[in-house]
């Protein structure tokens, strides 16, 4: 797909403006340019600032911690390799060229959104970004994160959002909501409710992975997490069906963008419909695998292994009592945990 989408960019939009931050990128037609460089990259400046921050914190945050600690102790090198892989995602999906043919074409706007809520985003919760940024902070402010977090006003909002049934809730609303055609067709005329649709497909997917593979899954609480992911599933198929098995188009915006790259518009939201049916529900598949894995896994761990994540906030942002009786650790690592 995305190679379709590349071979045909270059005449699609010599012919037809950009929109969503590609109004200031300039399409070389020099012979001599490179076909990689010619495509329409996006550079929304906040974007950009955005996700600088993000990966400095987080960096700061994992490199006091290891000095601290030790490398790889409190937050393992493959979780931060997990983290980089994250950002990566989010660069291909804001950043890329896929941006502006997401204006474009409803399929690209598909992977586009498949890229945030089931790439980056549970690459981001197992990677524990919680943990460094809280130890990318001065220690006084470091300090006071335990008391903040247990906070009456921070834990039950917390607990209600990443609660299984909470995050599930959010997360179909999101989904659902900003794929009726009055929704859709704001968010392509108006880059602020684009944006806000994009934030919103990303933290509710950041809040419902949490809640199914980012906690120490056991008894009950793995159940839930199987019936959150299955039944997300089937849901998002079925939103993906009834785009692919649609008899019109729903979205009339692109029925004059698509036709440059060749397919009509109704095609091009049956294609879309595929991309959110069919690899949409491998990913929560492959998920539902990494978990039975995990927890074949946890069958032969010590008393005092640790888990990939944690629910409780508090609790990810400073350490387990487990890691706190460690012996081997240093005393510094009473704010760690190995989760």
């Amino acid at each position: 797909m995305l190679f379709v989408l590349a071979s045909g960019a270059r005449d699609a939009f010599s012919h037809a403006g950009v929109e969503h931050g590609a109004d200031t990128q300039t399409l070389s037609t020099s012979p001599t340019s490179s076909w990689f460089t010619s495509l329409p990259w996006s550079f929304e400046p906040w974007v950009v600032c955005l996700m600088l921050v993000t990966a400095l914190l987080y960096a700061a945050g994992v490199t006091r911690m290891w000095r601290h600690a030790g490398a790889g102790r409190g937050i393992t090198r493959m979780q931060a390799s997990l983290f980089a892989a994250g950002m990566l995602a989010l660069a291909c999906a804001l950043l890329s060229p896929l941006d502006t043919f997401g204006a474009r074409l409803f399929s690209a706007h598909m992977i586009q959104h498949e890229l945030l809520m089931l790439v980056a985003a549970p690459l981001f919760v197992l990677s524990r970004p919680l943990a460094a940024w809280s130890w990318a902070l001065p220690h006084r402010s470091r300090s006071s994160l335990p008391s903040f977090t247990r906070n009456t006003a921070v834990a039950i909002p917390w607990h209600a959002m990443t609660a299984p049934l909470g995050a599930w809730v959010l997360h179909a609303a999101a989904l659902w909501a900003w794929h009726l055609p009055v929704l859709m067709a704001l968010a392509l005329e108006n880059d602020g409710w684009h944006a806000a649709q994009h934030a919103s497909f990303f933290v509710t997917a950041l809040l419902f992975w949490w809640s199914t593979i980012g906690g120490d899954a056991r008894g009950s609480k793995r159940s839930v997490a199987f019936l959150s992911l299955f039944t997300t599933m089937i849901h998002t198929g079925a939103l993906g069906a009834l785009l692919t098995f649609a008899s019109s188009a729903w979205y009339p915006a692109y029925a004059t963008t698509t036709a440059a790259f060749g397919i009509d518009a109704l095609d091009d939201q049956q294609l879309g419909g595929l991309v959110m049916w069919i690899p949409g529900g491998v990913a929560y598949i492959v998920a539902a695998l990494a978990m039975i894995g995990r927890m074949l896994g946890r069958d032969h761990e010590t008393p005092h292994a640790t888990t990939i994540g944690n629910t409780n906030l508090a609790e990810a942002t400073r350490g387990t009592s487990r890691e706190r009786q460690r012996p081997a650790a240093p005393a510094t690592s009473s704010n760690l945990t190995l989760s």
